[in-house]
């Protein structure tokens, strides 16, 4: 597409604020890390803001929604603060076609688990493991030069099993010091939408720095862009031998009278 993709980048942004050694690693929040990072790789293909959870409506309002194209979430401590409503609306624009890539402990979120209808819960461990960042698609987008392996010397784990449906594709698995592995980068559909989950980046180490990790991202934003109307998939009737023009559908009982 000749226009930019707008990108709208939101961070819980509290681990930031409330610990130290994790506000010396992101000073200004991972959000802006990540910004920064997609800006580097999209240049004038991407304009990015930011919002976090303090915003007001977690600056996710149906105005930012509906000019979002692709909306990146990152979140761990604060899950159960994010509104219902907002989620409902994240959700519903996801239906409709805005693009979402979910990362790191976003896997639990609300919104997530929403849109999987799993509990997302996996095996993790905080103790500085090294991970590798294995393709095992290389030829889909979101791989386009991407180093096999990603080295990422300090990391959290997060191991199998990880509750999520089957995933439409499955494009990096991580290793760990400790054997484990993990469907670390796997995409989704939901309705008009396309989800891409990347699990690399924890707040306690300085993932969102890492290039690699931050060429990954702005790929995948490429990739869940959506390249048609936004619109939420709606039930129609249609008479026969009629292909193009659809009707509405006021349920079982009523859906004749209103035809007539």
């Amino acid at each position: 597409m000749s226009t930019p993709i707008r990108v709208l980048v939101w961070g819980e942004n509290r681990h930031e604020q409330l610990e130290p050694h994790v506000a010396e690693i992101y000073p200004d929040g991972m959000h802006n890390a990540i910004r920064r990072g997609i800006e580097g790789y999209l240049g004038d293909r991407a304009v990015v803001t930011t919002a976090t959870l303090d915003d007001p409506e977690h600056g996710l309002t149906e105005e930012v929604l509906a000019r979002t194209d692709v909306l990146t979430w990152w979140g761990h401590a604060a899950h159960a603060e994010v509104s219902d409503e907002v989620v409902e609306r994240v959700h519903r624009h996801v239906l409709s076609g805005m693009g979402l890539l979910v990362l790191h402990s976003g896997h639990w979120s609300k919104i997530f688990g929403k849109l999987m209808g799993t509990t997302c819960t996996l095996r993790w461990r905080s103790d500085n493991d090294r991970e590798l960042v294995w393709t095992v698609d290389p030829t889909h987008p979101i791989a386009r030069g991407i180093p096999h392996p990603i080295e990422i010397p300090a990391q959290e784990m997060y191991g199998e099993q990880f509750d999520v449906p089957a995933p439409d594709e499955l494009i990096f698995i991580s290793s760990f010091t400790g054997g484990e592995v993990f469907r670390s980068g796997m995409t989704f559909r939901r309705g008009n939408g396309r989800i891409f989950y990347f699990s690399p980046g924890d707040q306690d180490y300085p993932v969102y720095h890492h290039p690699d990790v931050l060429h990954v991202i702005a790929n995948g934003v490429e990739w869940a862009r959506s390249d048609g109307e936004r619109a939420l998939p709606t039930l129609l009737r249609y008479d026969s031998g009629d292909f193009f023009t659809g009707h509405g559908y006021a349920g079982a009982m009523h859906n004749t009278e209103q035809a007539e």
